[in-house]
């Protein structure tokens, strides 16, 4: 079984959204793109111990907090999800609630199209809803998961039980994983809920109560616990009868099975011996993070093993992991889960996936949308991995992107932004303060072509570029949201010629000075230059061979604001203007008339 479609109203961040997602997924996007948010919104609806607790929903989980509207009435969180792919045993259990999916055109059939369900393209579904609001009689908040065809046929809403959701076979995975609930006893926790898939709570519970039951606690009167507790009961014997407070002991705990299951903790071995040759053991929260969030996964892949059908959904997996342990984990997952669905950050997660199965989250003004990416522009499958690694993965996960022409502006252009951020922050920004991920793009040609992939993603495209022919140069203007065209054709022609001339020349004699100036290019030393034009010809061909090393980005970081080109101050500041515009200045108080003086 899968999820092939969630709808969300008015939780936390989400006003409203509708996403389709494929057998496996990942979902990728800026901070607060609400990504955890739709599996927070999966888990209220599927996991089977969500509803249960006291409060599941609170204020904040309500759209901007607002959980009653002007009149009073109460707003509704709504979460509707449907669910693809069941298995005849499901289908027999769910019988009554089933409905027909067509995945042609994403819809569910609706009535007088029964002639349609033996297509192909057709299968059973289940709609599964969660409802939240605020209760005004009870001062609380309430919440409720039903079957959604229920209440549309007859207005009742028949509920979708802890056992329902028990047989679809939820498992939610956060981003937060200290272990304190999945590697407990505790009711609903991982360690408890394999017990119970294999039928060994009650057997084990009695055997540990047994084996408590004789353990003795500092009895040996050479530690004098047990002197002072005959004398606490002779002293109690003076005021009460004897029957009373008789033959006080210390024992584990209180010897009772809800007090076990929270006492219990799992230790595991450190890997380091004792001084009597005995492996050492610690409780598992002083293991590493990365330890932690493996135990934590291997119980759940037990819990997938022992389940038929199991839709898996984990919060970055990438925590405390390093690259390889990352790609074996999204591996497992997948094989033992009838759906995985991910958040990552990590191009070593997302560069497993096709482009069908990453989904790219934009949220504006509450509405959230969620885009299947695609091949990029000239990017073969066969060569897809090496690209999302080394170009697609951060601009993917930015809201913003900047596409540039070569290599030489793909390093130049984010130095130069983070040095005169660091002279004047106020008119300038670094590209990473402001969300933006900078996309080489290789050559002019694919500047458009680039700029219309991420601006189909819903990202803000901003694009720098050579001098180009007024075709060119209105394809660009069309695929992007903000162009910027230099004066110049080629970046070092516009370093050469718009940057100061004394800047220029303090380093290349610098290079020389340092030893740095290539030997091939000995004959023409900076010391020999009889000109301006001298110095601009050398370093052109000393640019041109240091081109991907990031020479230009060298210059620019040494240059005042004044010595680099205007071009590159401009940009830049135009870039931090639009990104994160400046406060309105504060309207001045009209000067208040005086009361003209007696007489006057």
């Amino acid at each position: 079984m899968q999820i092939r479609r969630v709808a969300i109203k008015n939780f936390r961040g989400i006003k409203d959204a509708t996403l389709h997602l494929p057998r496996n997924v990942v979902l990728v996007g800026d901070n607060n793109s609400c990504k955890s948010t739709v599996l927070e919104a999966l888990d209220l609806t599927l996991g089977p111990d969500r509803i249960s607790r006291h409060n599941p929903i609170d204020e904040h989980d309500f759209y901007a907090g607002d959980y009653v509207d002007a009149d009073g009435n109460p707003i509704l969180i709504q979460i509707e999800v449907t669910i693809i792919g069941l298995s005849d045993e499901q289908q027999r259990r769910f019988a009554d609630h089933l409905e027909w999916w067509d995945e042609d055109t994403q819809e569910l059939l609706q009535a007088g199209q029964a002639a349609r369900v033996d297509q192909t393209n057709v299968s059973a579904a289940l709609r599964v809803s969660f409802e939240g609001s605020y209760d005004a009689d009870e001062d609380d908040f309430k919440a409720e998961t039903f079957y959604s065809i229920s209440r549309q046929e007859n207005g009742q809403a028949t509920p979708f039980g802890k056992q329902d959701k028990r047989f679809c076979g939820f498992l939610y995975l956060r981003a937060i994983r200290t272990g304190s609930r999945a590697l407990s006893l505790e009711r609903g926790s991982l360690l408890d809920i394999i017990l119970q898939l294999e039928e060994k709570r009650p057997q084990m519970w009695e055997n540990v109560l047994d084996q408590l039951r004789g353990v003795a606690v500092a009895e040996d009167p050479e530690l004098g616990i047990s002197d002072v507790l005959t004398r606490v009961q002779e002293a109690v014997q003076r005021f009460v009868s004897s029957e009373w407070a008789e033959a006080p002991k210390l024992r584990v705990t209180d010897q009772t099975r809800e007090t076990l299951r929270k006492q219990l903790v799992l230790f595991i071995e450190t890997g380091a011996a004792s001084l009597d040759g005995t492996s050492h053991s610690a409780p598992f929260y002083h293991q590493g993070t990365g330890t932690i969030n493996a135990l934590v996964l291997a119980l759940l892949s037990i819990i997938a093993s022992l389940k038929d059908s199991v839709i898996f959904a984990m919060e970055e997996p990438e925590i405390a992991i390093p690259p390889h342990a990352q790609k074996r984990i999204v591996s497992n997952v997948r094989r033992s889960s009838s759906q995985a669905i991910f958040t990552s950050h990590s191009p070593y997660v997302l560069e497993e996936f096709p482009p069908g199965q990453i989904v790219v989250m934009n949220r504006n003004g509450g509405v959230l949308q969620g885009q299947q990416a695609a091949l990029p522009p000239d990017v073969k499958p066969k060569a897809y991995k090496l690209d999302m690694r080394r170009r697609t993965c951060e601009a993917l996960l930015a809201r913003r992107v900047l596409v540039v022409e070569g290599a030489t502006e793909y390093l130049a252009l984010p130095t130069a932004a983070r040095h005169l951020n660091s002279l004047r922050p106020g008119d300038y920004g670094s590209f990473d303060a402001l969300g933006i991920a900078v996309v080489d793009a290789g050559t002019d040609s694919q500047i458009a072509p680039l700029s219309s992939y991420f601006k189909g993603l819903g990202k803000t495209v901003f694009t720098v570029f050579d001098k180009q022919e007024a075709v060119q140069l209105a394809q660009i203007q069309a695929a992007c949201d903000h162009a910027f065209e230099s004066p110049e054709q080629g970046f070092e022609n516009l370093i050469l010629n718009h940057s100061d001339a004394a800047a220029l020349r303090r380093f290349a004699n610098d290079l020389e000075a340092n030893g740095e100036w290539p030997q091939h290019l000995a004959v023409n030393p900076p010391s020999g230059w009889a000109d301006d034009a001298a110095m601009r010809a050398g370093l052109l061909i000393y640019f041109k061979w240091q081109k991907a090393s990031g020479s230009v980005a060298l210059f620019l970081e040494n240059c005042t604001e004044i010595e680099m080109p205007t071009y590159v101050r401009d940009t830049i500041a135009a870039i931090k203007a639009l990104v994160s515009p400046a406060p309105p200045p504060q309207a001045q108080a009209a000067p208040v008339d005086q009361p003209e003086e007696p007489g006057t």
